[in-house]
């Protein structure tokens, strides 16, 4: 029997355009279930009550929080991409290559997916420990493909601090949950079709 050794564990630098579109999925679902898992440990830790956490408040204001920071986001971004060069806000052809093709329903199911658990860990979790601002610094350092620009980077930033700030106004995490589906939602369309039309 040959006996395992660390030192032949090779890593190496892969770029989005070494992986097909199987493996792309795989590699998404299981970041965000692998993000599920440490929020949820961490709120179990935290004593948060998971359940009272997901409860909708009876008013309604939490649906509008999370409309309009995914409407101002949403135009934000469509003047970025209007009047900055698309050089400048590169994201290493990520969103391109995961939404491109992607039936509609396919592009909701991601988006709720990842809405439900990024916001479980950074919302619920993190900014529950140290804050919006601090959050928001992780969220974006995070997003890695984003930081060889400043423009992507601080726009990241700004969505994360604009969602812990709509969770503190409506005192529901159901309201960024809403903002980061619909922000996903969009932007995944908008690149869906644009690119068939």
């Amino acid at each position: 029997m040959k006996k395992f050794d660390i030192r032949n564990i090779r890593i190496r630098k892969v770029s989005v355009d070494d992986l097909d579109d199987r493996m792309l999925l795989i590699n998404l679902y299981a970041t965000q279930g692998f993000t599920f898992i440490i929020g949820l440990i961490w709120i179990l830790f935290q004593h948060q009550n998971l359940f009272s956490m997901f409860t909708p408040p009876k008013e309604l204001s939490f649906v509008y929080w999370g409309v309009g920071l995914a409407a101002a986001v949403i135009v934000v971004d469509l003047l970025i991409a209007r009047f900055v060069p698309e050089e400048a806000s590169d994201d290493g052809g990520v969103n391109e290559r995961i939404f491109r093709t992607r039936p509609v329903w396919h592009i909701a199911v991601l988006s709720l997916v990842v809405a439900i658990c990024e916001e479980l860990l950074f919302r619920g979790a993190i900014q529950h420990a140290i804050g919006p601002y601090w959050t928001s610094i992780i969220f974006a350092t995070i997003h890695v493909r984003y930081l060889k620009h400043w423009i992507p980077t601080g726009l990241v930033f700004s969505i994360s601090y604009g969602l812990g700030w709509i969770y503190m106004q409506s005192g529901s995490i159901l309201a960024p949950i809403i903002a980061h589906f619909l922000i996903d939602l969009i932007m995944g369309l908008i690149i869906r079709f644009r690119r068939e039309s």
